[in-house]
């Protein structure tokens, strides 16, 4: 579907584009000690916007276009603008479906590599105003900006790089015409919270590749949407690899970056093709790693998947619309470790997102709240530093249990309210002084002994686990390793009755 800059690149602009006024970043050199590279790991911090963007949990991808009426994931920029015609159109049937999913931003396909352009841009004639649809005085981009407003969502939007009409694309031109169109997104629909790069970069309608002038586009988009997040070609969050919605087993948010980084190896080289497999590997970030570059960032994950096989709508894949469970599995395996999920639901030739796709969300929106509807720890006694408090991470009054800890052999043990039993553990870090965790595990109490449920690596922002079901009353976490003092902000348990295991 897309592609990304290669992260090696970032190096040059990370430190004049980033957001200074936090330490989400550190150069790091090699005299430095193991000890000193960890401690300096374990107190990078996100900034405001890096920490808004992560409470935000799932994010919606709405990929629509021209290509919704040919057929095609990646448009050649020579479609006739008159084949858009979407007459039933309404983006508040897109917002409210993914509100009511649980959806909190939505990032629209404000243009793709085709270069039509969704809203009427006053720099090309290749956009909506020529088309049939609202006879070309409709603005696709007006309308899913306003809609997020009326339902509270944040609104984001991608625009290519790659444009495959523009006649000015592989020349400096182009970089102009790009800040252009930047501009005509960023103060014409209100706040914009995230903008939404990839790096393809393919040939252009005059057979050139163009020269991105990221670093000023960075520039422009800070000086007029500073609250914006700026992915996953960009300083403030990176694509996990694969196009599965599945992260790492071990995903840290503070990566390192800079020339000397190897982690990138294997990563797609052709940028003028789709991703193909896997390359997240299994870990990112670990203590061995964090030599393979010239600085530490907290540079987040963004994991993202269609619900359907394709980006664009293809009424040959009604019916292969991800199943409510298996879009839960995802969930667990996105946001539950350590990622923002972005999914995918793309608007069929009528402006609509279908009964499908519709259904789907429902169903998976009612299968997380019967898994989380109530954690057996909310009224649980501590055996030791454990207190109640109001969430460290959203500004929830609901019940959470947080505890200090020292050293790396940390252990809270929790009575229950009587017997309970369940196969789901959910855990968060206070990220707002840092990531810290490398490796927990969890008991419970029977036969007289304490006994493993799970274990884990990582937490960061929130981990997720299935195991399958005990029954006890009273359990114990022991974080086993860690870079730093953990600080944990929130612990629950709960039980999936849905799950056979």
């Amino acid at each position: 579907m897309k592609s990304r800059i290669d992260l090696v690149f970032l190096m040059t602009i990370l430190t004049t584009v980033g957001f200074a006024q936090t330490k989400n970043f550190v150069s790091v050199n090699a005299s430095m000690s193991d000890d000193e590279l960890l401690k300096i790991a374990a107190t990078i911090t996100p900034t405001p916007q890096q920490l808004r963007w992560q409470r935000l949990e799932l994010t919606g991808f709405i990929h629509f276009g021209i290509n919704t009426f040919t057929g095609r994931e990646w448009g050649e920029g020579k479609d006739d603008p008159k084949l858009f015609n979407p007459t039933a159109l309404n983006a508040k049937q897109w917002v409210k479906a993914c509100k009511d999913a649980g959806i909190r931003q939505i990032i629209l396909t404000a243009k793709h590599h085709d270069g039509f352009c969704l809203w009427p841009s006053k720099f090309t004639e290749y956009s909506v105003k020529n088309s049939p649809w609202k006879d070309g005085k409709g603005d696709v981009v007006k309308e899913v900006a306003d809609a997020c407003k009326e339902f509270g969502l944040g609104f984001g939007v991608y625009l290519s790089p790659w444009d495959r009409n523009n006649a000015s694309y592989g020349t400096e031109a182009y970089n102009e015409y790009f800040i252009n169109q930047l501009t005509e997104l960023l103060t014409q629909y209100g706040k914009v919270d995230e903008v939404w790069f990839d790096g393809a970069n393919g040939e252009g309608s005059n057979g050139k590749k163009q020269v991105y002038d990221f670093e000023r586009w960075y520039a422009h988009i800070r000086k007029l949407q500073p609250q914006a997040v700026i992915a996953v070609s960009g300083p403030d969050v990176r694509w996990v690899g694969t196009e599965s919605g599945h992260g790492r087993e071990e995903e840290w948010s503070v990566v390192p970056v800079g020339k000397k980084n190897k982690l990138n190896e294997g990563s797609q080289t052709k940028v003028d093709t789709p991703p193909a497999g896997d390359m997240t590997g299994q870990v990112l970030g670990s203590r061995s790693q964090l030599r393979d570059g010239d600085a530490l960032k907290w540079y987040p994950a963004e994991t993202d998947v269609s619900i359907r096989p394709g980006w664009f709508y293809h009424e040959s894949e009604d019916k292969k619309v991800k199943t409510p469970e298996y879009l839960k599995e995802i969930y667990f395996h996105s946001v539950g470790r350590n990622g923002v999920l972005l999914l995918n639901i793309p608007p069929d030739k009528r402006g609509l997102l279908t009964d499908f796709d519709v259904a789907a969300l429902k169903s998976w929106k009612g299968k997380l709240d019967a898994i989380f509807k109530v954690n057996l720890l909310k009224e649980a006694k501590g055996v030791g530093a454990v207190k109640k408090i109001k969430s460290l991470l959203d500004g929830n009054d609901a019940t959470h249990l947080s505890f200090s800890m020292k050293g790396n052999d940390n252990v809270v043990e929790m009575s229950l309210k009587g017997e309970k039993t369940f196969n789901v553990l959910s855990l968060q870090e206070n990220i707002s002084v840092g990531q810290r965790v490398e490796k927990f595990i969890l008991e419970y109490w029977v036969d007289g002994e304490w006994k493993k449920a799970t274990e884990g690596t990582t937490i960061g922002f929130k981990r997720l686990l299935e195991f399958p079901a005990v029954t006890t009353t009273k359990v114990r976490l022991r974080i086993v390793s860690a870079r730093l003092q953990p600080a944990l902000a929130e612990i629950g348990l709960y039980f999936n009755k849905e799950d056979k295991k």
